[in-house]
């Protein structure tokens, strides 16, 4: 029987006992049917992996027991997802996979041509929790609320990003070169592709960098999840 692994945003040091964060202790006690004494793992970036016991668990509260560090923390690093705002079960699957794949943002934007009008961040940011839990990652990424494209490029911090083009003329993935250090930075557009007058905003901002992912057209989510796995293998912590 596998151990569960639990983000917990507490300091984790030998001896502690700790409160559960809201929701663990329905996960850990109805869905997993675990009790006193069973093992769990806990974890967050700042203090690694760590053995621990469930001491107490009611219904909705839960109190772990630590014990000894498994693992140190390790440095992440930073790789921003930019997504235009998709339909719930294909958001739900983007920030699922783009955890597993690294991301450590992920921003929904809204274009001219995107199919949701919001994202629901507080529950796309459990989703997070939940594959940050299962793919043995030490952080949580953030997810933020849903903003206007626009808005959020008059706010970026000058790192490049990497803009995925289809039907245009764009060097693919393998060519791109990117200032050592920099965070990976990838937007992907909507369904239907960008409109030309955001194109060429785009294409005004100096720290675009525009780049194709293949021959053929693909889901937003599909571009998602390609475009940040290739980044990770070219430039990331896959190279």
């Amino acid at each position: 029987m596998s151990i569960p692994r639990l983000y917990l945003d507490d300091t984790l040091a030998e001896g502690l006992v700790l409160e559960a964060a809201p929701g663990q202790a329905h996960h850990i006690g109805t869905v997993l049917r675990r009790g006193p004494g069973d093992a769990v793992r806990l974890f967050n970036p700042r203090n690694g992996e760590w053995d621990a016991r469930i001491e107490s668990i009611r219904k909705d509260r839960a109190r772990f027991a630590v014990e000894a560090q498994i693992r140190p923390p390790v440095a992440e690093p930073e790789c921003r997802l930019l997504v235009a705002a998709l339909k719930r079960d294909a958001m739900d699957w983007v920030v699922e996979k783009a955890t597993e794949l690294g991301a450590t943002l992920v921003q929904p934007v809204l274009t001219r041509r995107t199919v949701a009008d919001r994202a629901n961040a507080a529950r796309l940011s459990a989703i997070a929790r939940g594959a940050a839990e299962q793919c043995e990652r030490f952080s949580v990424p953030q997810v933020a609320e849903a903003a206007p494209l626009h808005r959020v490029l008059d706010a970026w911090d000058g790192a490049p990003l990497v803009v995925a083009m289809e039907r245009s003329v764009a060097a693919p993935a393998r060519a791109l070169s990117l200032p050592p250090g920099a965070p990976l930075a990838l937007l992907v557009g909507p369904e239907g592709g960008f409109m030309g007058p955001e194109l060429d905003d785009l294409r005004r901002r100096p720290f675009v960098v525009p780049a194709a992912l293949g021959p053929r057209i693909l889901r937003a989510e599909t571009a998602a999840v390609a475009g940040l796995a290739a980044l990770q293998a070219l430039l990331g912590d896959w190279a």
